[in-house]
């Protein structure tokens, strides 16, 4: 199947292949989406103690960094995940290329050096930043602008023009490979705190997630009585473009919905694609007692109300009791230290006899 560039699902870290250019997929490839709307995850609850914060948004959008200050020990030498040998002689102007590395930088506490966001970084502190993006593409020349002393990218960052530009200028350049899913939290930590020089602060926020998400993933309710688990299933939708897809295998989702207790309804049909077409048939076999989306796309197609028209999901478990679980678009897939937010708002919506105090 094929979109226009706009309308195409994007890949990891919310980017879309600008002309000419795939992306790289690999084992559930992610899609996090760009943009936020309404549903906003929450913000700093706790310290370093490793106790997760509450589930919904009562407060702002933000990253929580750590509590000590990093020093960086610099200059260091790392390995790109595109094969370069890549030297990082200074930190005092990063520019993230998406939101997912804004994120981690942010996390990590070097916000202050930060000059620059990707339009997928939407969390608070990258409000006053400027973006050096257009629609879905790097721009080069509002990148060098700024003048970074190291830059952060990913795999499916794009256009490829734009990062041989960037390290053709002399800008040490970092390629990390995209999240996939809950195993990739920590490795993608330690290869942005590696890159920056500082480790040590790595490790603590690698240890802090890990044990949040640990902690998240105990509030799961035990399944008594025979009950099965909850079927979920994952949709893209972007109602002004007529995209109605069904997430499968590879859409980035089902580490998520396994972790909340849940089946990926789509992967559980056979659907082993990240998406294919949303058909009357493909949902009655999902057969979903619930149906995520992303705040944006739900919106896109005019709510709940919207939803429940297209053909199809009304007949199923989850639009006959209208059971949506919405997440903001800006967070769902990025796999990173504000998951175990994800997780907690996956399980308050999906178990909400338990209250969403989990």
């Amino acid at each position: 199947m094929r979109f226009s560039q706009d309308f195409a699902p994007p890949g990891p870290g919310g980017r879309r292949p600008g002309p000419g250019r795939a992306w790289a997929r690999g084992p559930l490839g992610a899609l996090a989406a760009a943009l936020a709307l309404t549903l906003v995850l929450t913000g700093c609850g706790g310290g370093t103690d490793g106790k997760a914060p509450a589930a919904a948004g009562a407060t702002a959008d933000r990253v929580e960094p750590l509590s000590t200050a990093p020093e960086p020990r610099l200059p260091v030498t790392v390995e790109s995940a595109d094969g370069a040998e890549v030297t990082v002689a200074s930190t005092d102007r990063i520019v993230p290329l998406t939101g997912g590395l804004s994120e981690i930088v942010f996390t990590l506490g070097l916000g202050k050096q930060v000059v620059a966001r990707d339009i997928t970084a939407t969390f608070e502190q990258t409000e006053s930043l400027p973006v050096v993006t257009r629609a879905h593409d790097v721009s080069a020349e509002s990148v060098l602008s700024l003048r970074p002393t190291v830059v952060l990218a990913e795999t499916t960052t794009g256009p490829a023009e734009a990062i041989d530009q960037i390290r053709d200028a002399g800008v040490p350049l970092v390629v990390v490979e995209p999240a996939r899913q809950l195993s990739d939290v920590g490795r993608r930590i330690g290869t942005v705190a590696a890159a920056l020089g500082v480790p040590d602060s790595g490790a603590a926020l690698e240890s802090r997630t890990r044990s949040r998400i640990d902690a998240v993933r105990k509030s799961v309710p035990a399944r008594e009585d025979g009950r099965e688990k909850p079927r979920v299933a994952f949709l893209y939708l972007r109602g002004s473009a007529s995209v109605y897809l069904l997430g499968g295998r590879d859409s980035g989702a089902s580490s998520l919905l396994e972790a909340a207790g849940a089946v990926d309804a789509g992967k559980a049909s056979g659907l082993k694609k990240d998406f294919t077409a949303i058909t009357s048939e493909a949902l009655a076999k999902a057969a979903p007692d619930a149906i995520l989306v992303m705040s944006k796309g739900l919106a896109s197609v005019g709510g709940v109300d919207g939803l429940v028209k297209i053909p199809g999901v009304a007949e199923t478990p989850a639009g006959m009791d209208r059971r949506i679980v919405t997440v903001d678009d800006g967070v769902l897939l990025n796999y990173g230290p504000r998951t175990d937010r994800v997780l907690a708002e996956l399980i308050a919506q999906l178990y909400p006899e338990n209250g969403a105090d989990q």
